[in-house]
Formats: structure tokens, sequence, C-alpha cells
């Protein structure tokens, strides 16, 4: 899990500036928008827009922005509707990528995404193309120094995970996507916030990076986070911590 929980480091350590610029409360709008659309906008009934509001209020996001972006999703309010769409491909050395998006326009996206592959040294692929490298599953990361290991995971296992893995500094705590929830709230029971809870696409092996290649793929993978329509991004490359270090120098 070393190259995914590496990315994470990078999606830390550059998550106040993204904050500053609006980015993250873009993505945060559309993800609530989208949920309420296809689930409705009762976060009782709705574990995925629960998910997504948790989320909003964590990086502060007004009550009133997170009300009207779940109206424009209910139909209480106009607004623009967005598709979830996910584009693959492949990065410098070969390592496979998958962006998961949330556009109003697909035809711009899919151009955008393409341009920014390519300018990195990448190129995108058909659909299904790499998605068979990855499995889809609940992904919850939770720092050594806020939980005890058998408490954590007795409560995880017992909520219904497959799996708690130890990463160097924290537990990764791994479930189908449709336990995640119910294993994220056991977390949460514990008065644990988690660094990281989400529907991720978990690589099944890893294309380790190191040099040129390694400087080209977090830069690809940098830009294509910043892209307005990207909502996550995924890849099988294994790279140093000392690579990633160098890049935000």
């Amino acid at each position: 899990m070393s190259g995914h929980s590496k990315w994470h480091t990078i999606k830390h350590k550059k998550g106040a500036a993204d904050a500053k610029r609006g980015k993250i409360f873009t993505r945060i709008i559309k993800e609530l928008t989208v949920a309420a659309r296809s689930g409705g906008g009762d976060i009782d009934s709705n574990p995925r827009l629960r998910t997504i509001v948790a989320e909003a209020k964590s990086v502060n996001m007004p009550a009133d922005n997170i009300k009207r972006a779940i109206q424009r999703g209910t139909g209480e309010l106009p607004g623009v509707s967005y598709e979830e769409i996910n584009y693959e491909g492949y990065g410098p050395g070969g390592a496979a990528v998958i962006v998961e998006t949330l556009t109003d326009n697909k035809n711009r996206t899919v151009g955008e995404i393409r341009h920014v592959l390519s300018k990195h040294g990448g190129n995108l692929a058909a659909e299904n193309s790499v998605a068979w490298m990855f499995d889809k599953k609940g992904y919850i990361v939770v720092e050594k120094s806020k939980a005890d290991e058998d408490t954590l995971m007795a409560a995880a296992i017992d909520a219904g995970a497959d799996d708690m893995r130890d990463d160097g500094e924290a537990w990764e705590i791994v479930s189908a996507p449709d336990a995640f929830q119910k294993v994220l709230d056991a977390v949460k029971a514990l008065n644990i916030e988690p660094a990281a809870a989400e529907i991720a696409f978990l690589p099944q092996n890893y294309v380790k990076l190191e040099g040129k290649p390694a400087q080209q793929m977090i830069k690809l993978m940098e830009a294509l986070e910043e892209h307005e329509d990207s909502k996550k991004v995924w890849s099988n490359a294994d790279i140093e911590e000392k690579e990633i270090e160098a890049s935000l120098a």
C-alpha cells in the first residue's frame, strides 16, 4: 500500500493551499449535488450524502453553501447537472491512472484530461484498459497516535471491514464499498477523526518509479487533481518519500 499512502502524504501537505484556492469547496459542492440527486436530500437515509456533508463541515464550508448544493441536487433550486465519468490512462514509466470527474460537459473534460496526460508524459486509454488493475474498496486511514490497535481493529472488523494494515505511521482499514459507511461510523464512534476516508481504487500491484519518471508522475498527478472537474485521482505508481519531498521543496 506504500504508493497509495504516499500519494495521500502529498495531498495532505497540499490540503491547505487547495482550500485557499477554493478547489476543495468546488469539488464538495459538486459531490453534494450529485449525491442528493441520486439518493435524495435526507442525510439520515442517504449514506453517501452524509459522508460528503461531514467532509464539508470538516473544511468549514458554510451551512448555507451545503444546503444550497443539496437543494440543487433535489431540484428545489435551479442548478447545473453534473455527470460522474471516470477516465483511464497511463503516466510516465507505464504507471496506470484513473481520474474520477464530475462534469457538466464531458466533451470538454475528456479533451482537457487528454491534454494534461500528454503534457506530462502520459496518454489517455480506452475504458476498462486499466480499471482491472484496481479494486474498488472502502478505505480509511487512521494515524497510529490517535488509536489503540486492538480497539480499532475490533471495532472495524465487527462493523464489516475486511482487513486492517500497518502502513508505518498509520493504520489502513479496507472494506467492501457497501460496508464503508458502517465501518466509518464505528471508527468515529471511538472519537477518532480519520486522516482519510473514501471509496478508493486500490492498486492490486505497484509500478516503482524513481528519478525523472517519478518527478514527472508527481507533476502529472498534481495537474490532474487541480483540474476543475477532477474529483479523485488514483495511480499504481510507487514513489519513494524522498521523491515526494523533493517535489514539495
